[in-house]
């Protein structure tokens, strides 16, 4: 299993803190870095990095690792702009871009910014269109589509991608929409913060059953999941992170870190002692995990992802 990291860019990102970032991570040996690609979720006063300039930002760095958006709101731009900022991020990195997708969630963002916000079904047929005519436009030249949403008429440009990619990531765990999009169109699925094994095997059935319908292999998706983790050697270091990760994010300090603990795990959260946080993702290997992307929050210390090259990405390598 590989172990990656992602970012809230929204979250009071800086330039300085998003190159020092990209520059650990290499540095550390994660296969992965995804942010997301938000204005804003809560404090609106927080700095947040466009995400697609920080794509570019780091695309011509000597990096080892794969990056890319957890994920491109469909609402956001047009398809045909992050179809061609995509290819052209792809090129300019060697190939390490991921195109990650998703309908979109975040009304008050929406509403804010001015921009359309559609009722949930149209969101998903909108997303489900997209994908297919980014796959159109990377392939063909000139390229043709007539959907209901998006057109393109002989639509040529350059420089293209190297073929099949850049490769694109559905995220989400839905069952009826998400997962049936997956298995339509995606390289990659990404099941966000669902760590119970059986709830993950449950995806899955729903994933392989979709790809069945559809008349494709489910071995060629690549299979990842984004999760919180509250993870430290011992029980009292992860007391103490609790705590620490209570006050960050403003939660009543009155509540003790085990009772923390025990809630957010019901939420998806990965918790434990280092031990414990192996066993669970060795769990989740056995049933077809491929890479494990880890929240980190503290952009100001390196005491987290350090923990994880250290602890656990060696534990869980061989799975």
């Amino acid at each position: 299993m590989r172990v990656g990291l992602m970012i809230e860019g929204q979250n009071d990102l800086t330039w300085e803190r998003w190159l020092h970032i990209a520059n650990l991570t290499d540095r550390l040996g994660f296969a992965s870095l995804f942010r997301s690609d938000h204005y804003f979720t809560g404090n609106r006063e927080m700095q947040s990095l466009e995400a697609w300039l920080s794509f570019a930002a780091i695309s011509r760095e000597p990096h080892s690792f794969r990056f890319g958006a957890l994920v491109t709101p469909i609402t956001f731009r047009r398809p045909v702009n992050d179809a061609r900022m995509a290819a052209q991020i792809d090129l300019l990195s060697g190939g390490r871009f991921v195109m990650g997708l998703g309908a979109g969630w975040n009304e008050a963002e929406h509403r804010a910014y001015g921009i359309p916000f559609p009722p949930i079904k149209e969101r998903f047929d909108r997303l489900d269109e997209a994908t297919r005519l980014m796959r159109t436009l990377w392939r063909e030249s000139p390229a043709s589509f007539n959907g209901r949403f998006y057109q393109l008429e002989e639509a040529g440009y350059q420089p293209q991608p190297t073929t099949g990619r850049p490769p694109i990531l559905i995220g989400g765990a839905g069952e009826k929409r998400t997962l049936r999009i997956a298995a339509a169109h995606a390289d990659e699925w990404n099941c966000v913060t669902v760590t119970e094994p059986e709830g993950y095997a449950h995806k899955l059935d729903v994933l392989e059953q979709h790809c069945e319908d559809l008349g494709r292999d489910p071995t060629t998706i690549f299979r990842s999941m984004m999760v919180f983790p509250i993870a430290a050697p011992n029980v009292r270091t992860l007391k103490a992170i609790s705590a620490k990760t209570m006050a960050h994010f403003g939660l009543d300090l009155e509540t003790s870190p085990s009772v923390m603990i025990e809630r957010m795990e019901g939420r998806g959260v990965l918790s434990g002692t280092t031990d414990e946080v192996v066993e669970k993702l060795g769990k989740l290997a056995d049933l077809g995990l491929e890479e494990i992307v880890l929240q980190h929050i503290d952009f100001d210390s390196d005491e987290g992802p350090e923990y994880f090259a250290s602890e656990i990405a060696p534990q869980v390598a061989h799975l």
